[in-house]
């Protein structure tokens, strides 16, 4: 095998050359994949901020409406199990359950907003029958009244939330 001295031009053999050209060379920067995770990071991130940030008369409007639908939900179970008649009635401040079993005094529950308003007067009947008819409860933030939300169930279905003008909504 020929050597190389100082000063001497000898040739490299062609496998060491190709050893040689094969090593990768270092690279300098970010590939494509790692700035694309990094931009997703972000973009999760940010999106969890926003999320969370979300407050104000719309958000504690939702919250209450959502508390409401499965109360009314729960009492309307035990209205059945029961074989008992239990009314929901708004007052100014919250609302109050009549009926429930074992309950001597009406249950009243303040709404979690100081903003939600009801604009439903009359008591909605949960039982004790399995069918009851069609019951909406209107509910609105004081600051906001044109943001409305209906808590409402078409006798056979669960309580559930609902937006002004989806169907069956008057």
């Amino acid at each position: 095998m020929p050597t190389s001295a100082a000063g001497n031009k000898a040739t490299v053999p062609p496998r060491l050359a190709l050893r040689r050209s094969a090593r990768p060379r270092h690279a300098t920067g970010f590939t494509l994949i790692e700035l694309l995770v990094v931009v997703a990071l972000i973009a999760i991130a940010s999106a969890a901020a926003v999320l969370s940030l979300r407050s104000g008369p719309s958000a504690a409007l939702e919250r209450d409406a959502q508390r409401l639908a499965a109360v009314l939900e729960a009492a309307r179970a035990q209205a059945r199990a029961s074989d008992v008649r239990v009314l929901w009635q708004a007052q100014a401040e919250g609302y109050v359950l009549r009926g429930l079993p074992g309950q001597t005094n009406p249950t009243w529950q303040p709404w979690l907003s100081p903003e939600t308003r009801v604009r439903s007067s009359g008591a909605v009947a949960l039982g004790p029958e399995p069918l009851i008819g069609p019951q909406g409860i209107e509910l609105y933030a004081a600051s906001q009244p044109q943001q409305r939300l209906w808590v409402h169930s078409d006798g056979l279905r669960p309580f559930a939330v609902r937006q002004p003008g989806e169907a069956g909504l008057p």
